[in-house]
């Protein structure tokens, strides 16, 4: 018996021995995971509730619907406003080319007109000149026809010349005044002709002037094009955000879990915002650890960690992963003040995060819980 005993204590120190050495453990664990706040993204009535209370969910499952009908209004409308804004783009991308046509067209016409101009003018200039030189003939026509009456009027008197030479003479007088009256007249419609054709040279340069605007008239409906086509992108951005927003009326569970504290009911209003359920994920699950300041040591990231879980009795594999920043005194609400002097030296604590490394399949039905009290032992060497 004493030989037993003796082998029974030995047992017992190696064993200490071998925990102390080669591996740490804290009972201050507990299973940690995401709590997802699920709220509306919208405006809306309740119409429907898929979910209760504890709830098991997969990722993508409907939770709640709204009354899509305004929001499938508003995707209409934002349609028939993508419609017209496309319209509207198609006509303007259409008259660029047309309007770079007509420029080119119009100028090649002006530049026409203005020369088919100034030759009117020269025309009409030299109709002057000759209308000038016509005057100046019949007023040297009248000029002899009076002096020929005039020697003709005294010969007549004295029987000199007879009767019908005198009035030949009056007659040729008259003929050369009807005759400058003519050419006085084709004179002025001379000068009405050049000014006419002046106001028309004018005319078209000016139209010359018009027309080599073209480049600026194309720009400017290219600008216009461009223009009709951010139109028509806003028009689809919002068509875009109209159906994210009808897609929003139905509610799903961001990722798998459980639900709890669910608030929503149907006929309920809900603003955008508002939460309506926790969402707990049992996808993504961790083990908050605390150790001692004295086991990290020896302790760093990337070491092996059995899990001992008190809910399920099993045991779970996992490792290291990071060590907290600070020590829990430090991270709580009211830190320690140590400068009063009365300090006592206290063995402080510090999170140390363990991943699990074959989470699906030890534990496929996810009995493990956010939570949940677990004894961690971190083999250190």
């Amino acid at each position: 018996m004493i030989l037993v005993v003796v082998l029974v204590l030995i047992a017992v120190a190696v064993g200490l021995w071998w925990r102390s050495t080669f591996t740490e453990d804290t009972d201050d664990a507990q299973v940690n995971g995401h709590l997802i706040q699920v709220s509306s993204r919208v405006n809306g009535h309740v119409l429907k509730v898929d979910v209760e209370e504890n709830q098991v969910v997969n990722k993508g499952d409907v939770i709640a619907e709204l009354d899509p009908r305004d929001f499938q209004v508003a995707v209409e409308n934002a349609q028939a406003a993508l419609a017209s804004a496309e319209a509207n783009a198609a006509a303007a991308k259409v008259n660029v080319p047309i309007t770079s046509i007509n420029a080119g067209s119009t100028l090649r016409s002006a530049d026409a007109d203005v020369s088919g101009a100034n030759f009117g003018v020269g025309q009409s200039e030299q109709q002057l000149e000759a209308a000038h030189a016509k005057v100046t003939e019949a007023l040297a026509t009248l000029t002899k026809a009076e002096q020929d009456l005039e020697r003709y009027k005294p010969l007549v008197e004295k029987d000199v010349i007879s009767k019908q030479q005198f009035d030949a003479a009056v007659a040729a007088r008259d003929g050369a005044k009807a005759s400058l009256a003519n050419a006085q007249a084709g004179e002025r419609a001379a000068t009405d002709g050049v000014r006419v054709a002046q106001d028309r040279e004018q005319q078209a340069q000016a139209q010359q002037k018009s027309a080599e605007t073209g480049p600026q008239q194309v720009a400017v409906q290219s600008a216009r094009a461009k223009a009709a086509q951010a139109q028509v992108e806003q028009a689809q951005a919002q068509l875009d955000q109209a159906n994210l927003n009808l897609s929003y009326t139905k509610i799903v569970a961001p990722a798998a879990g459980i639900i709890t504290r669910k608030s929503v009911e149907i006929d309920q209003n809900l603003a955008a915002g508002q939460n309506i359920l926790t969402l707990v994920s049992l996808e993504d699950l961790w083990v908050t650890a605390n150790f001692k300041e004295t086991q990290l040591k020896h302790m760093a990231a990337g070491q092996e960690v059995e899990i001992e879980v008190d809910a399920t009795g099993k045991t779970y594999h996992g490792k290291v992963t990071q060590i907290g920043g600070a020590t829990g005194s430090v991270l709580s609400l009211f830190p320690p003040e140590n400068a009063t002097g009365n300090y006592v030296k206290v063995v402080q604590r510090v999170p140390v995060r363990i991943d699990f490394t074959d989470l699906k399949d030890e534990d496929p039905q996810h009995a493990l819980r956010p939570g949940l009290s677990v004894e961690p032992k971190v083999r250190v060497k």
